[in-house]
């Protein structure tokens, strides 16, 4: 382990930063060099933001030795998890001796970066971070993320002790997409936190073998090619003045969407879209999202139409089928689509709702299909979202158990995806309360964040008022 000397930033104070390795069980020797080489749905994470999460938890009342000694604890637990997921330990690079192929390269004395900090600033108390659904500066909660090493690191994570009287704990977590997609991620995530819980049975480890799926050289040309446009679909918008925003749709606001997409369809005259939970979710928010409009005075480029994409886990559809506990990238987008007209202009909730839900619907059923069109057009739909200025993506999964990270000092109080911020995107998780609701995490400039946040209301109201007439 190596340890750099304290820094002070805006009201952070870096204790210090560890490099932690991966650390063998008892009796079995050291990691030898490993080169793990990228796949295509690797590659097509090559040029995206890394992801940032920030769990917030609170502390039992304790003395400052307590607070200190959840530190030891967590630092002390990692290299056990980091054993297991030793690529994540490595850095990505170019494979020698080929064009445009990468690899993830790990060699002994590699490790992870952990920052331990604390900071004492006014507005970023654990109270004032995680009680609230109030939007938030994007500015204040990003300094508990960590900056990936230069180098082609691919994970980073910090702890942050915070006020008041060292009762909160700001664990921010940074992670290449081009490692591993969120299914492995939060797998590793889990692992340390029963590792640091003091468990003595871990979750079953990661499958690491890129040679399970099939790979695509057409589509990683696509992707890694430096003259590929489908890089530019990653590039990063403006975060300045940004606020993050978090609320939660209960079971039975998302029931109200669902009788209205049912209503409309049957107004129409047609099937119903399938309006699941996560379909009415991204189906509304979607909609209040096209509604609020750009920033500008000038409507959205592009061709008219609005675009969402939805990540789907393809382990389970693929063939031959891939492990629960592969670590790497399995996932693919479902593009969902509607001319602008029909979503930011419509007449009534209900027909807007339909419009985005059966849209949403059938991007996802389009890609859990799986038929070739839709592997063969993955590079042209993702350039195409990309020229809509105002186009939207999805971070994070209701299956992920984000609130259930518990490193023996309780489940997470706040959640947030920070890099939502830079991605144009929504998170989703499921409900903090566990009542069967969704929990959606978006990030706009203030004006936009007003107007979506109004639409968001009134649509919620309107939809409980017609349900209660029904």
């Amino acid at each position: 382990m190596a340890s750099q000397p304290a820094a002070h930033a805006a009201g952070l104070r870096v204790l210090r930063t560890t490099r932690v390795a991966p650390a063998p069980p008892a009796g079995e020797p050291s990691l030898p060099e490993r080169a793990l080489p990228l796949i295509f749905m690797d590659a097509g994470c090559l040029h995206a933001q890394p992801v940032e999460r920030v769990f917030f938890y609170r502390l039992g009342p304790c003395d400052d030795d307590d607070v200190d000694a959840v530190l030891s604890r967590m630092e002390e637990s990692l290299p056990r998890a980091i054993h297991a997921f030793y690529p994540l330990a490595g850095r990505v690079r170019p494979t020698p001796g080929e064009t445009n192929r990468y690899e993830l390269l790990y060699q002994p004395g590699d490790g992870v970066a952990f920052t331990v900090a604390e900071h004492d600033g006014v507005g970023v108390g654990v109270d004032e971070l995680a009680d609230t659904d109030e939007p938030r500066e994007v500015a204040r909660i990003a300094t508990f993320v960590p900056e990936l090493p230069k180098g082609g690191a691919v994970l980073a994570l910090q702890v942050t002790v915070l006020p008041p009287d060292r009762r909160g704990l700001a664990l921010g977590v940074t992670v290449h997409h081009s490692a591993c997609d969120g299914v492995s991620s939060t797998h590793f995530l889990h692992t340390w936190a029963a590792a640091c819980a003091g468990d003595r049975v871990l979750p079953e480890p990661p499958v690491i073998d890129r040679t399970i799926i099939r790979d695509r050289n057409d589509m990683y040309d696509a992707f890694a090619s430096p003259a590929s446009e489908a890089k530019h679909a990653f590039d990063s918008p403006d975060v300045a003045g940004k606020l993050l925003a978090t609320f939660t749709l209960s079971r039975q606001q998302l029931q109200n969407v669902k009788d209205a997409v049912a209503g409309e369809a049957a107004r129409r005259g047609v099937a119903p879209p399938r309006c699941t939970s996560l379909v009415a979710t991204l189906g509304l928010t979607w909609l209040c999202f096209r509604r609020a409009g750009p920033d500008g005075e000038d409507g959205p480029r592009g061709d008219g139409r609005a675009h969402l994409v939805v990540p789907g886990d393809h382990r389970a559809r693929l063939e031959p089928r891939v492990p629960e506990k592969y670590l790497g990238n399995c996932i693919g987008p479902g593009f969902a689509t509607a001319h602008e007209t029909e979503l930011a202009t419509t007449t009534t909730t209900a027909d807007g709702l339909f419009t985005a839900c059966a849209a949403v619907a059938a991007g996802i059923d389009e890609a859990v299909r799986g038929e070739p069109t839709y592997w063969e057009r993955w590079v042209e739909r993702i350039t195409e979202a990309c020229a809509d200025d105002m186009s939207l993506s999805v971070a994070g999964s209701t299956r992920f158990g984000v609130y259930d990270m518990d490193f023996g000092f309780g489940r997470p109080a706040m959640v947030d995806v920070v890099s939502v911020a830079k991605t144009d995107a929504m998170s989703v998780a499921e409900d903090r309360s566990g009542s069967g609701g969704i929990e959606v995490g978006i990030a706009l400039s203030p004006a936009r964040m007003e107007r979506f946040r109004r639409w968001l209301a009134d649509a919620i109201a309107l939809l409980s008022s017609s349900s209660h007439c029904n």
